[in-house]
């Protein structure tokens, strides 16, 4: 069974902290979508982590990232969504007028769905989250008990307080829309998360 649960859940929420991706995709989803939307990205996110843990407790993501083209490959295609999103979030800068106030969130099922893909895929794509999988989730493992299951209940909980944390941020975001709503202000954040989900796309394509 898993030990050390407080110790895991501080390592966990930690890293769903740290700036990345994921934080950038959800500022976006945000601003863009508004909450909802969001959280659709957030489950997808968190059903890559489940994904992952899976892949890890059943051996397959050891083999895989011992691949260098399957490697590559998944490297690739995650730096391709990241970019593809800070182009659109950029492209839609041109589409805009610079004045009058921002547009509220508006999204449907298909959006919801696409927000759902984007998160998957961010984190699909983002081999770092099978080498957390493979390497720290063992280390929270008692040698008795079955491995495979505790090692998915401790998957079921990393997306849980990742869960966790993007839902704070975003709700953090979406307070501060009065702020962003500003035609000025939302441009520049705009322009901000569009650049920083390019640049993030190019380093996870290149492995950087």
């Amino acid at each position: 069974m898993p030990t050390h649960l407080p110790l895991f859940i501080g390592t966990t929420w930690l890293l769903a902290m740290l700036p990345g991706a994921g934080q950038a995709l959800m500022l976006r989803q945000t601003l863009h979508g508004g909450p909802r939307t969001a959280w659709a990205s957030i489950a997808g996110t968190c059903t890559g982590l489940l994904a992952w843990t899976v892949a890890a407790a059943a051996g397959l993501s050891a083999v895989m990232l011992a691949d260098p083209d399957a490697y590559t490959l998944l490297r690739l295609a995650g730096g391709v969504v990241l970019a593809l999103l800070g182009i659109n979030t950029l492209r839609s800068l041109r589409r805009r007028p610079s004045t009058g106030p921002a547009p509220s969130p508006e999204t449907n099922a298909r959006g919801y769905w696409g927000a759902y893909t984007a998160g998957l895929a961010t984190n699909i794509g983002n081999p770092k989250a099978g080498v957390f999988a493979i390497s720290l989730l063992p280390q929270f493992l008692t040698r008795e008990g079955p491995v495979f299951a505790s090692s998915i209940a401790l998957g079921v909980l990393w997306a849980l307080v990742t869960a966790g944390w993007y839902v704070l941020f975003t709700w953090a975001v979406n307070r501060g829309r009065t702020l962003v709503s500003k035609p000025a202000v939302h441009r520049r954040l705009q322009l901000l998360t569009g650049g920083t989900l390019l640049c993030l796309g190019a380093a996870v394509a290149l492995g950087i």
